[in-house]
């Protein structure tokens, strides 16, 4: 007999995994159903076995307002060094936050891993200092830096707020500059609830009709006046441009009237009017921008090909967002175009060592193709046994096996949490070790998030993982379209999790909307089908990309652009003249659909020269937009 290749990788599981599955579901339903009998009887089901954490956990993260310091303490101690526990140990540290326990609140706050220290418990390990007379200039600062925030505070955060006001280290004028934080976020009832800490707080009725009328000199009229004008520039750039204009003349400061351009700027810039946003980016205060609007003026810069403009923002911007791969190359594309390549090649260079989108680009501009690195690395079968076994990552197979036989997908996120855990600390054998461990199982988005961790071994077959390939090769052949790029999306969507389903409701390997399955179906003469089922998820996915990309003059990256956030915006965001792919995939205005061109496009690179050698760049795949 024939097995498929995940079951082949799972069978070492099937003796613990004959009664794990029934007992493991029953303490979940126990839990939601505040059974405690139905739990202790699960757990007398799994004494010793390596998932035996889990009732017990899931029971007390349910019930920690009302359990014992004792009973979560002996856990903390019996599970140490696990992922429950580390995730307890999170939630614990709120509770003793908020109750002031803070002698067992800083015991339990050095065993918990620095990644794993979240604002509120950054904020309520403040607050703790500053309750203990502990806090000197350092702590002070830290604690003041997290009041300047346009979000809303957690409930540790407004603990330490209270606490900053007390001692007098916040004061009114830092409570009006968070008000223009929070308008500036677009978040008008925020504004209003901070400025109640002031000594002229806002009414509903001035923040939901803000105007220009009073004396601006002081701090409700003039965060009012702007933040009338951002309302404006959403719907009017042009009337709203026009008003901070009237609104400087009419003796707007300096400092609040560079404020308002900068977010001018960074509206017109996100609406692609460009020209626009340079001149209002000339005009704002430099000091004030973040690094959104920073990234912006290269953006709207880059749109107008204005190269030296690129090169004087990237150097004017804040060191460690102009160290980030995006803008070492844009700046080294700049130079390039001016004429200094001699300048521009180290940076190229030094980004094509990395192996991701803008590596890629870096190595073609010094005329290398981009290649799968020969530091290959193939683990030992007995390698991938012993990571099997490492504690984390046992536990992680079977939460995804059971997932897998139930259909259970809270249990498959339970897995990944374990899976992540797991890979912290190991060297690039193991990591690869543990990737092909995960691909034998099915565990497919786990093996590309162990093989995308290397350093300096590879294995580019584990990053870039071609299941389904026989469906896959055959529907792309029908529909004549690019298989590579096929599978950079079907990577990027969903890493092939067939049975993935997005916060908006699109599933399976493609991430199709339900609207867009019917659509598609009707058009293909397919009515009683499951979008999930692999072969129809990925011929539906197939056929619409091909109908999208010919919607689109042809092209794969207005396609991929439109997979992600609809064809009407991917026409909208063309330029009024022929633009380079690589700028208008810079210059897209929504963050999740830019990052996922580059990643697509970036992936589908590696797949061409997987399946057959192909080494078409990727500059050339990205082409030439055309005109609107």
């Amino acid at each position: 007999m024939n097995y498929p290749r995940f079951v082949i990788g799972a069978l070492w599981l099937l003796p613990t995994l004959t009664y794990a599955n029934p007992a493991l579901l029953a303490a979940r339903d126990a839990v939601k159903n505040s059974d405690y009998s139905g739990l202790l009887q699960a757990e007398s089901q799994l004494q010793d076995h390596p998932l035996q954490a889990y009732p017990r956990y899931w029971w007390l993260n349910k019930n920690l307002g009302q359990t014992s310091g004792n009973e979560v303490q002996q856990f903390l101690t019996r599970y140490d060094n696990t992922v429950l526990a580390e995730r307890l140990r999170v939630d614990w540290l709120k509770q003793l936050g908020k109750q002031e326990q803070w002698t067992e609140f800083q015991r339990e706050y050095q065993k918990l891993a620095p990644m794993a220290r979240d604002n509120e418990i950054v904020c309520y390990e403040l607050l703790n200092k500053t309750q203990l007379g502990q806090a000197d200039n350092q702590v002070w600062e830290q604690a003041r830096k997290q009041w300047f925030t346009g979000r809303a505070s957690t409930e540790g955060c407004q603990a330490l707020h209270d606490v900053l006001f007390n001692q007098g280290k916040l004061v009114e004028a830092d409570v009006w500059y968070r008000v223009r934080l929070a308008f500036s976020a677009n978040n008008p009832n925020l504004a209003r609830q901070i400025s109640q800490r002031s000594n002229s707080p806002l009414a509903s009725q001035q923040v939901n009709s803000p105007s220009y009328d009073g004396d601006l000199s002081q701090a409700p009229q003039r965060e009012l006046a702007l933040y009338a004008v951002q309302k404006q520039a959403r719907q009017n750039p042009e009337t709203a441009a026009l008003q901070l204009n009237a609104l400087e003349k009419a003796g707007l400061s300096r400092e609040a009237a560079g404020y308002g351009w900068g977010q001018l700027a960074l509206i017109n810039a996100k609406k692609l009017r460009m020209v626009d946003a340079l001149a209002q980016f000339a005009r704002a205060d430099q000091k004030q921008l973040n690094r959104e609007q920073w990234e912006w003026w290269v953006r709207a810069a880059l749109r107008e090909g204005q190269w030296d403009t690129v090169q004087r923002t990237i150097d004017a911007m804040p060191a460690e967002v102009a160290a980030e791969a995006d803008w070492v190359y844009w700046k080294a594309r700049a130079l390039k175009a001016r004429g200094r390549s001699h300048e521009a090649n180290p940076l190229f260079a030094r980004l094509s060592q990395q192996h991701h989108y803008y590596g890629q680009l870096a190595r073609e501009e010094l005329g290398q193709s981009v290649t799968a690195p020969s530091s290959r690395y193939t683990p030992s079968t007995r390698e991938v046994q012993e990571m099997r076994q490492q504690g984390s990552q046992t536990r992680a197979l079977s939460l995804f096996e059971i997932s897998r036989q139930s259909a259970r997908p809270e249990l498959r996120e339970d897995a990944k949490r374990e899976w992540r855990f797991a890979m912290r600390g190991l060297n690039d054998k193991q990591l690869l070790a543990s990737a092909e461990a995960a691909q034998q199982a099915g565990f497919y988005e786990m093996a590309i998030f162990s093989a995308d961790r290397t350093q300096e071994l590879h294995d580019f077959n584990l990053r870039y993982l071609a299941p389904y390939r026989d469906i896959t090769r055959r529907y792309s052949q029908e529909f004549d379209i690019d298989e590579a790029w096929v599978y950079g999306l079907m990577r990027q969507e969903s890493r092939f999790v067939h049975i993935a389903r997005s916060g908006v409701g699109a599933s399976g390997l493609m991430q199709l909307m339900p609207a867009t399955a019917k659509w598609v179906g009707g058009k293909l003469g397919v009515s009683n089908f499951s979008v999930n089922q692999v072969d129809t998820n990925i011929q539906f996915g197939t056929w619409y990309l091909r109908h999208v990309q010919d919607t689109l003059s042809g092209h794969p990256v207005l396609a991929t652009a439109a997979y992600n956030a609809g064809p009407g915006r991917a026409r909208q965001w063309q330029a009024d003249r022929a633009l380079e792919g690589a700028i208008y995939a810079e210059t897209i205005p929504f963050n999740e659909t830019r990052d996922y061109v580059k990643k697509v496009f970036a992936n589908a690179v590696y797949y061409a020269q997987r399946f057959g050698g192909d080494t078409t760049r990727l500059k050339d795949r990205l082409g030439v937009i055309p005109a609107r």
